[in-house]
């Protein structure tokens, strides 16, 4: 009874804690991207076209469940690729400019989708095939993933590219000067946010049922921002513990009826005063102070 009642909320959970995760990425490397919502929505109308368009009946005819995966690889490697061709360009820019440039670059796919037969117009793309009956099975899908993220983020924070994102976070032209290459250590982590971004779109698709250019929007993509920095933007744990927050509080506040859009605001502004490391910064001060250091 539990999981058939809250098992959609706790999917969603581990799903925007992905896409948090995609913003991660550029943050590590001091950059302050917002374009991942973009490539969600790209890898999300791949999948949703593969799964519904004529032109892909002999794939799925022929791969079965197998074309799951094979979106994903396909998602991943059209998010990397223009990632690429956006990320060389947009990363000379720093802070707000950055921010703009990636959200303008969302408005321009928008309006693309939005025009093109393929993609459904802005009624989107309806009766996305979808292999699990029960949404809490889509666990199947985002599980693995978020351990595979959370254990490649682990490492990267302890190799050398990793040490060079946030050499270039804390002081830019100090990492230039140690022999650090700013701009291909900047765009390789806006990439790896890029392809997680895409295949979790394409995860997404069959997720939700139903794909269109609303999942890209503004508000959207300030969601994923707020995931992070609530959760703390300097932790591996922050894109997880701020979704849990932010998307189950709704759910939490729902017997307050309306008041819980006020009360879900008042948290919001409390989190951003009194947690300036966000929810994981508060965590490791407690353990600091329980262990007696300093």
């Amino acid at each position: 009874m539990f999981l058939d009642n809250y098992g959609f909320l706790m999917v969603a959970i581990i799903q925007q804690a992905l896409l948090g995760m995609s913003l991660w990425y550029p943050l590590m490397a001091g950059q302050l991207s917002l374009a991942s919502i973009g490539f969600y929505s790209m890898g999300g109308y791949i999948a949703a076209i593969m799964g519904t368009s004529p032109l892909f009946a002999a794939w799925r005819e022929t791969l079965g469940p197998a074309l799951y995966p094979v979106e994903w690889l396909i998602a991943m490697l059209a998010s990397v690729l223009l990632g690429l061709l956006v990320g060389i360009p947009a990363l000379r820019l720093r802070g707000i400019y950055l921010a703009l440039a990636t959200i303008a670059f969302v408005q321009v796919l928008n309006v693309v989708v939005l025009v093109l037969d393929v993609t459904g117009g802005a009624v989107g793309l309806f009766g996305i095939p979808q292999p699990f009956e029960k949404r809490i099975a889509y666990l199947w899908f985002f599980g693995p993933l978020l351990i595979v993220m959370l254990l490649f983020s682990w490492r990267l924070t302890r190799t050398v590219a990793g040490r060079s994102f946030m050499a270039i976070r804390e002081d830019e032209l100090a990492a230039q000067a140690m022999g650090i290459s700013t701009t291909y250590e900047k765009v390789r982590a806006f990439v790896i946010g890029c392809g997680l971004a895409g295949v979790v779109g394409a995860m997404s698709a069959p997720f939700l049922n139903t794909w269109n250019a609303r999942q890209s929007s503004f508000d959207a993509s300030v969601a994923c921002l707020a995931y992070v920095l609530i959760g703390g933007a300097r932790s591996i744990w922050g894109p997880l513990l701020g979704a849990i927050l932010l998307v189950a509080l709704p759910e939490v506040l729902r017997p307050l009826k309306d008041a819980r859009l006020i009360m879900n605001g008042i948290v919001l502004v409390v989190a951003c005063i009194y947690l300036p490391q966000g929810i994981a910064g508060l965590l490791a001060s407690l353990r600091r102070k329980a262990s007696g250091v300093a």
